[in-house]
């Protein structure tokens, strides 16, 4: 009997072992992410990057915009079939949200978030993906983040 749970302990820990290579630094190299993962990621970046604009918490802000730069670059570079053409629509309006996130101009910040959204929708559109529409966030859905700067 011993026997029998050592034995099924040990395929259980054995039949993990998969699991946690792929969750493992350096072990996901198979893992490609679907498109529409890495789009709602970007949706959810495009929320937080609207609301710290809004609330001029500059630092999240960058940091946001610097996030959906990268999840450009790698549905770009994941699926080439995207026509990059399209996808070069957002490059306007994010070196505009740079430039004023960099000013800390809110004014400036947005129009740009304006001109990303649109860009966003354009994109779409030109995939065939017009039913896919983003607006500027009207409200949060993350009670669990602050997104006015903190206070020192």
């Amino acid at each position: 009997m011993r026997i029998r749970v050592l034995l099924a302990a040990t395929v259980g820990v054995l039949a993990l072992v998969p699991l946690a290579l792929a969750q493992a630094p350096g072990g996901s190299a198979g893992y490609v992410p679907h498109l529409g993962d890495i789009m709602s990621a970007t949706q959810m970046r495009h929320f937080k990057l609207s609301f710290a604009g809004k609330l001029r918490n500059w630092p999240l802000a960058a940091y946001e915009l610097g996030q959906i730069k990268d999840s450009f670059q790698d549905a770009a570079a994941l699926y080439p079939g995207i026509p990059i053409t399209d996808m070069t629509v957002v490059a306007d309006p994010v070196q505009r949200l740079s430039a004023a996130i960099a000013a800390k101009d809110g004014a400036k910040f947005d129009v740009a978030f304006a001109a990303l959204t649109d860009a966003c929708n354009a994109c779409h559109r030109a995939i065939d993906r017009g039913f896919i529409v983003i607006q500027v966030p009207t409200a949060s859905p993350f009670s669990n983040q602050a997104f006015a700067p903190p206070s020192n």
